[in-house]
């Protein structure tokens, strides 16, 4: 699942952590920067190479197809309370 890599406690993985993330100003491999939102985070699931976290590797699969709707939106309100 998920937290094989990423952590909800703030430990870096082989992905970044989800503690505190929703809302962050996340900086990106490209240069650019971006506020941590529900698009944000849709899109990272279902096109995770889009934004590439700086100091991460291009290494998240696509969910596209293997999480419904509703488990996207479950896990952006799961992010969400990750303060």
């Amino acid at each position: 699942g998920c937290d094989t890599c990423h952590s909800v406690d703030g430990t870096p993985k082989i992905g970044p952590t989800w503690k505190g993330l929703f809302g962050k100003s996340e900086s990106f491999a490209d240069g650019s920067t971006l506020s941590v939102d529900e698009n944000y985070l849709r899109e990272s699931m279902i096109d995770p190479s889009a934004k590439v976290v700086k100091g991460f590797a291009p290494s998240m699969p696509t969910y596209k197809g293997k999480l419904s709707d509703k488990d996207i939106e479950g896990l952006i309100e799961y992010i969400k309370t990750l303060k």
